[in-house]
């Protein structure tokens, strides 16, 4: 109950009016006097106490019980059919023949306000049972940083000059180029595995790869399956030997459907908030000496959300612990 500066009867004003009339006897002219308020008020109350009790005593609403130009339920409905078919305030608004502003406010106050997700097909989200059951890999191209900051950490004005070199094959290229971040993350347990590389092919892709191997080793995490997309480093033949060498099934996401492999874009996404973009780095390789601390403190200190606010090496310790009690059990 919210009452005015000058409001004269709080709830419990108004029952002790109500009260003094309904059950004390007194007049109305007696009870609204020492209340300060009119009879009618006085009256008012009292009337609304007989029939409802004390329930009676509180505020209604001051909208007027029928409106002759409300949208009819059945009008209502079908702009609701029409926005789960992702169609903008304004189409729906054409193809009914109604004002924007009204059907605006419909959808509003029925809570359609934001398309969002409506209408579409909800995700279908995953976690692994147990560490190394899947591993997420991808790479990210980051742009060369030479000569300092970019115009956006300077003055906005002055661009950077970029030197040009010969390459073994006779091709001028610019000194500024980009590098290549190969991520790997464990879909159960979030721990990741991150190196700057010069290049995407499918050679470094496998040499980092063995190397992640490695890492999740030291860390009592043997890889079963892998899942990347369908970049051509992971796609080439080379990569599947790879693979079916080192024993580990490598499965590949569906095109043009990055969220199949959500836990390393969402990694990838966290990455360049914190680390690549995070700070301002004079070099490239100042960047990449920061990247050791950042991936640290991401597998050992951040908590993460998804993981009931754990971090990926308390949650491995956590799945590793429930995984041997199984095997005893």
């Amino acid at each position: 109950m919210e009452l005015h500066a000058n409001a004269a009867l709080s709830l419990i004003k108004r029952r002790l009016l109500a009260r003094r009339i309904v059950e004390e006897g007194w007049s109305l002219t007696q009870a609204a006097e020492a209340a300060e308020v009119s009879e009618r008020t006085a009256a008012k109350w009292a009337a609304r106490f007989r029939a409802e009790g004390e329930a009676g005593l509180l505020d209604r609403s001051s909208a007027p019980g029928h409106v002759h130009n409300r949208t009819a339920e059945g009008r209502i409905e079908a702009i609701a059919a029409l926005r789960r078919l992702r169609m903008t305030g304004a189409e729906i608004a054409a193809v009914l023949g109604m004002p924007d502003q009204t059907v605006s406010g419909i959808l509003t106050r029925i809570g359609m306000g934001r398309l969002g997700r409506l209408g579409q097909q909800q995700p279908v989200r995953y976690e692994r049972s147990r560490p190394g059951e899947l591993v997420h890999v991808d790479v990210k191209k980051l742009g060369r940083i030479e000569g300092g900051a970019g115009k956006r950490a300077r003055d906005g004005l002055r661009q950077h000059y970029n030197r040009t070199f010969t390459d073994r094959h006779g091709k001028r290229r610019q000194t500024v180029g980009w590098e290549y971040v190969h991520v790997a993350v464990d879909d159960a347990t979030r721990l990741a595995y991150v190196e700057v590389l010069s290049d995407e092919r499918a050679v470094t892709a496998i040499a980092f790869f063995k190397r992640a191997l490695r890492f999740f080793a030291r860390h009592g995490i043997k890889v079963e399956r892998v899942i990347s997309d369908n970049g051509s480093c992971y796609r080439a033949k080379l990569h599947a030997i790879a693979c079916r060498t080192l024993g580990i099934r490598h499965i590949f996401t569906r095109p043009y459907r990055p969220q199949t492999n959500g836990k390393a874009e969402r990694f990838i996404r966290t990455m360049l908030g914190g680390w690549a973009y995070g700070a301002i780095y004079r070099h490239s390789k100042e960047r990449t000496a920061a990247l050791d601390g950042w991936l640290w403190a991401y597998n050992h200190q951040r908590p993460h959300r998804a993981l009931n606010r754990q971090t990926p090496a308390a949650r491995l310790t956590e799945l590793n612990q429930n995984n041997l009690h199984r095997s005893y059990t």
